[in-house]
């Protein structure tokens, strides 16, 4: 029976000396959860966690894109699209969008993450053509003003990465986990970018129609971690790979705060987390069904309890307002050695 290993997080300034470092990062542990299906889980000493797993657990991820793994890294959203949940077309227009870009990379973004096709819950498909439209002007227009910012390109097609990074991306976020486009996987080996896997479940259109799990942290655990030797086996690098266990995508309010109580447990398959919360309908759901643009307060909440739980990477609308929680964060942990 396979076990999984879910670090029991901290961060007190009261840390054993037996502790050891979550990903190599501020927040600690000393004890793990031991989950398996169908059997109730228990709590075991690091002593009790055999090596390799452990070393998963505990290693310092490396730098993406020149970014330091041990510090929280804040991705700002660009959607130009016509039909985004979170902004309804905010971002659409060439100019906005740049200029929207601008505003979160003095707001303290670290990253942009750009894209051209809504994947809210019920969208439609966007063509190849259509998408690149969309995306590789912003991308251009930004590399020609002297951006030097990492650009992500969110896209679930082969085809739009590849024009996205001949334009000056630097990293392949594919909601899809790099499976719904055959060419993705062989294209992303190829590009040799950085790569974010993101667990859905099916395609945005149907996503919501009454998703089922076993166990959803267990199946999103193992998902991922098939997604990744998949990665790997095609040769992509094992340390350019993010993941994300895609929070709102295919999941009913109860699996995602499953999936928010037990973050720390992806840590166990040696990649970098991205969490992606920020203004998620499951949020409206537990406040009087907020519209999105009034999701902050919640929004906000899962990102410190994803930095709690040692997730490296932030995906938000927000960057301003996530910036100064995360230095307030920062400034009040114990140590000073990610300050």
């Amino acid at each position: 029976m396979q076990s999984y290993f879910r670090p029991i997080a901290q961060q007190d300034a009261c840390r054993p000396d037996h502790a050891v470092s979550l990903a190599g990062g501020a927040v600690w542990f000393e004890y793990v959860e031991i989950l398996q299906r169908g059997v109730a889980p228990r709590r075991v000493p690091l002593a009790d966690i055999p090596a390799e797993n452990l070393a998963n657990l505990t290693a310092k991820r490396p730098a993406i894109c020149g970014l330091d793994q041990s510090r929280p890294i804040i991705m700002g959203v660009i959607n130009a699209t016509p039909d985004s949940f979170s902004d309804g077309g905010r971002h659409h227009a060439l100019r906005d969008a740049v200029a929207g870009a601008e505003a979160m990379m003095q707001a303290g973004a670290d990253v942009l993450d750009i894209g051209g096709e809504s994947t809210r819950p019920g969208a439609e498909y966007v063509p190849v053509s259509e998408e690149i439209r969309r995306v590789v002007p912003v991308i251009t227009a930004l590399r020609e003003a002297g951006v030097t910012t990492p650009i992500s390109v969110d896209t679930r097609k082969a085809e739009v990465a590849r024009a996205a990074v001949a334009a000056g991306a630097n990293l392949f976020n594919d909601v899809s986990a790099l499976s719904f486009d055959p060419e993705s996987i062989a294209t992303a080996a190829e590009l040799a970018v950085p790569t974010c896997l993101m667990h859905a479940a099916g395609d945005p259109k149907t996503m919501q129609n009454n998703p089922h799990y076993d166990d959803v942290l267990l199946d999103i655990y193992d998902y991922l971690s098939t997604r990744i030797a998949a990665a790997t086996n095609a040769g992509i690098a094992p340390h350019s790979i993010i993941i994300d266990p895609g929070i709102g995508f295919g999941k009913t309010v109860a699996h995602n705060l499953a999936l928010m109580r037990g973050l720390s447990l992806f840590h166990g398959l040696g990649c970098p987390i991205l969490l992606g919360t920020s203004r998620k309908r499951f949020i409206g759901a537990l406040s009087n069904d907020a519209a999105a643009d009034q999701r902050l307060p919640g929004s906000l909440a899962t990102a410190l309890e994803g930095l709690r739980q040692g997730v490296q990477w932030l995906r938000v609308h927000d960057v301003a307002e996530t910036h100064q929680a995360v230095a307030l964060w920062r400034a009040m942990l114990p140590s000073k050695e990610t300050l």
